[in-house]
Formats: structure tokens, C-alpha cells, sequence
């Protein structure tokens, strides 16, 4: 039967982010393991993003499969309105205890997106409810937030939206506060919030992923965030990439509460109002979203009238199957365990970019803004083109080193590594040689 399997592929599937009259045959994956995936024709691909940054222990992980395989013997789904179940009510605890600030109530959905949605609905009904006239929405330029038409529509506006842009609610977008514009940032959110009138500021903390892991300071963004406060607008993180020590903190957030509140600019620090998350947060195993919301907020549902409920939900809202899984992984995230190796890994990313910078290539400038941050690193590879998302050496980027079994999607000419925290210290040196190597030939392209 998987015979001509990717030919029965391109004959009946339809993938994501994939431009169909241009793309080769999808390769067969059998199985993976670790940081590998195993293909059909015996290749050993090293996963170094992550399957798009949803593997936090590594592939089949035995404890998460295990928690899957026991909780399907006992109930696999089962409607979340006027019902529940362990592994919800159990994944919501644990979630409250280690979030950032008070938030306290969880809300399940399917995915990033959808947590997205999730939080945007809840921060326009919180002011609704009350009759109070809020209602722009600021965000990030460069900003992803997802595909969904809420999500798209808090995401800077390009050539993923164009076909539904007419259809999209309005958004005010400002500059990120990236090193070098964080007081340009500053000005147009105060501009911004002198009219009373905005209801919620949502962004990427520390990292805007999909838009280049364009990464900002902890002190820049802790900035805006006290300003915005001020003017009792709602913050809105999005960290559905960052969370589960991507950024190196547990959650993004953290490092900004920490710094704002060393800063003394309030007792607690700034944390958000809402939180949304997915990808980790099952460690790669099952789709689940989580929208985390302070008590206030959900108080303002609290009503005599039907219509102030929040009438949202999913099919699959908080999936047993799914909720053990997530349980599953997040006791392996809180271990020590999984702390050294974000640590290890850390390091070993920052010590790769120093070297990049003291490289003479880099002097060159074929190889710019090499980053990190947390377990993540980035860098761009210096073309004719502007740095983009479209930028057309991304179709030599990405063949070269699946040429060498390593798995990098790049996003344009930006290269990034995103691994998980199983990957062995062996491994990550070979993705960092295999660029080295793609920069030396990218000087003869």
C-alpha cells in the first residue's frame, strides 16, 4: 500500500504553504524517533525545526504515547459543554500554577490559531459586555498570528491575506520595538492610545516567528507593554511559539515580568491579561490550543443576561486524548532534565553565532544578523533581493540541506534552527556545519 504513495499524494492531498504547480513530490515519512525522521526509501532526516515547532522531547516519545495509548482505553472524547473530565480539569491546574500573573481560567481550542481567535473574541466581549466603547485592536507589524480570519486579520497584512483583505476587521499596526526602533515603537503607541479608545494590544514576546524571527529585548517590549497598561488596554500574548522555553524562560512572558519588575516600574511586573497557546504545548503529539484569561476578565461573563455568554466553541474543545498528551509533556518540561537541555542548547546556539559573527564571511556579508535566543537561532543569507518571505534563494536554500538528510524550512533567505531538546549536542553541530557550508557556496551563487 505505500507503494506510489507520493504519487497517490499529489493526486488526492492538498498541503499547506505549498505552491502546487512548482513543488516536488512530498517525501514519504515512516516513522521518527528522536530528532530523526525515518522516509520510505531509508533516509535519516535531522529535524531541526521541530515539524514546525510543535516537538518539544522528540518524535514517539514514550511517556507522551504512552499517556495517549492510556486514555484512549478510557474515554476519547466527550462534548465540553456541561461536561468534563480529568486530564482537562488536571492540564488547567497545572497551566494557572506556572503561568505569568493571574490567569487563572483556561478555555481549549484546536490549534494556534484558534487560540488566537479564542483571545481576540474574549478581549472585544470583556469590553462589550460592560458597554464600554472599546474596540481597535493593535499589533505588531510583521506580525503572524495564523489563517483563520481573525488570526490573518491581526497579522500584517501581504501576500498570505491579499485574496481577503476586503473581509478582514481593522487593525492598527505600529512598529515592533526591534533593536534600533524601539523608541520609533514607542511614539506610535502613544500616538495610538491617546484616543481612549483600544481595546487590546496583541504580540509575538521577545520573537516574531514566521515574520523572519524577528527578535526583540525583554526591556523594549516591557516598554510598550507598561504604556499600554496604563492606559487600561488588554495585553495579548501570542505564545503559541514562544512558550515551553523556546525564548529560554518557561514562558516568554516570564523574562518580562522579570525585567519590568527589577525595572520597579510595577511591584509584580507586566504580564499579560491573556495568553494564548499551542504547538509545545501537547509536545508535538496531538492538536490542542489553550487561551489562558486573568479572572477579571472571565468575571465580565458573569451575568444574568443569556446574551453576555461567550458563545464560542470547537467540536474537539479539550480533547481527553489531547489533554493527556499535554499533561504528558509538560511534566517532562518541568523536569531538570529538560532544563539542562535547553540550557545546552542554548549555549551551544549563542557560541555558534558568536563564531558567525568573528567569521570573515560574515565581514563579508554573506551571512547577516546572525541571532539567538533561547534555543533558537537565525540568521539571513545576504542576496540581490530584499530579505522576505518570497525571496526566490529560498528554493536553494531548502534543497541544500535536505540534499544533506537535514530538515531547515527556511523562511526566505532567513535561516532558522529551532530543535528539540532531545537533540544531542553531535547533532546540532552538524546542522551548524551544513551551514557553514551552504555560506561558503552561497558565495558563488
Amino acid at each position: 500500500m505505500t507503494t506510489g504513495l507520493s504519487e497517490l499524494d499529489s493526486r488526492y492531498v492538498w498541503h499547506p504553504f505549498t505552491q502546487i504547480s512548482q513543488s516536488a513530490l512530498p517525501i514519504p515519512i515512516v516513522r521518527a524517533e528522536g530528532s530523526v525522521l525515518y522516509t520510505q526509501d531509508g533516509r535519516a532526516i535531522l529535524d531541526g525545526i521541530s515539524s514546525w515547532w510543535v516537538n518539544l522531547h522528540g518524535h514517539a516519545h514514550p511517556a507522551i504515547a504512552e499517556a495517549v495509548y492510556r486514555q484512549a482505553l478510557h474515554l476519547e472524547h466527550v462534548l465540553f459543554a456541561g461536561f468534563t473530565h480529568a486530564p482537562a480539569v488536571e492540564l488547567a491546574s497545572k497551566l494557572a500554577a506556572i503561568l505569568p500573573g493571574s490567569l487563572e481560567r483556561i478555555f481549549y481550542s484546536d490549534n494556534g490559531s484558534t487560540a488566537v481567535e479564542v483571545g481576540i473574541k474574549m478581549a472585544l466581549q470583556y469590553w462589550h459586555n460592560q458597554g464600554i466603547p472599546r474596540t481597535r485592536i493593535l499589533a505588531f507589524e510583521g506580525a503572524y498570528h495564523g489563517d483563520t480570519f481573525g488570526a490573518m486579520a491581526v497579522s500584517e497584512r501581504g501576500a498570505f491575506s491579499a485574496p481577503f483583505d476586503p473581509y478582514l476587521f481593522p487593525v492598527e499596526f505600529i512598529p515592533a520595538p526591534l533593536p534600533g526602533s524601539e523608541e520609533l515603537a514607542l511614539d506610535a503607541l502613544e500616538k495610538a492610545l491617546s484616543t481612549g479608545d483600544v481595546a487590546l494590544l496583541i504580540y509575538e514576546p521577545l520573537v516574531q516567528g514566521s515574520g523572519g524571527m524577528r527578535m526583540h529585548s525583554a526591556e523594549a517590549l516591557g516598554a510598550l507593554l507598561e504604556k499600554a497598561k496604563d492606559y487600561g488596554v488588554l495585553l495579548m500574548a501570542d505564545e503559541v511559539m514562544t512558550g515551553f522555553y523556546r525564548t529560554g524562560s518557561f514562558f516568554a512572558s516570564d523574562a518580562i515580568q522579570e525585567t519590568t519588575r527589577q525595572a520597579g516600574s510595577k511591584t509584580e511586573g507586566i504580564t499579560p491579561d491573556i495568553i494564548s497557546l499551542s504547538k509545545g504545548l501537547t509536545g508535538g503529539a496531538m492538536a490542542l490550543g489553550a487561551t489562558a484569561c486573568s479572572q477579571s476578565i472571565y468575571e465580565v461573563f458573569r451575568s444574568g443576561k443569556k446574551e453576555h455568554t461567550f458563545f464560542h466553541g470547537h467540536s474537539y474543545t479539550a480533547n481527553p486524548i489531547a489533554c493527556a498528551a499535554a499533561l504528558a509533556s509538560l511534566t517532562l518540561s518541568l523536569s531538570n532534565e529538560t532544563l539542562q537541555a535547553v540550557k545546552r542548547i542554548e549555549a551551544q546556539q549563542a557560541e555558534f553565532v558568536k563564531m558567525l559573527c568573528g567569521q570573515e564571511r560574515s565581514k563579508n556579508g554573506i551571512a547577516q544578523n546572525a541571532r539567538s535566543r533561547g534555543t533558537i537561532l537565525a540568521l539571513e543569507v545576504a542576496t540581490a533581493g530584499a530579505s522576505s518571505y518570497f525571496n526566490p534563494i529560498r528554493e536553494r536554500i531548502y534543497p541544500f540541506f535536505l540534499d544533506r538528510n537535514i530538515l531547515l524550512r527556511p523562511l526566505g533567505n532567513t535561516i532558522y534552527v529551532l530543535p528539540p531538546y532531545c537533540m544531542t549536542t553531535e547533532e546540532l553541530a552538524s546542522i551548524h556545519a551544513a551551514i557553514l557550508e551552504l555560506l561558503e557556496e552561497a558565495q558563488t551563487w
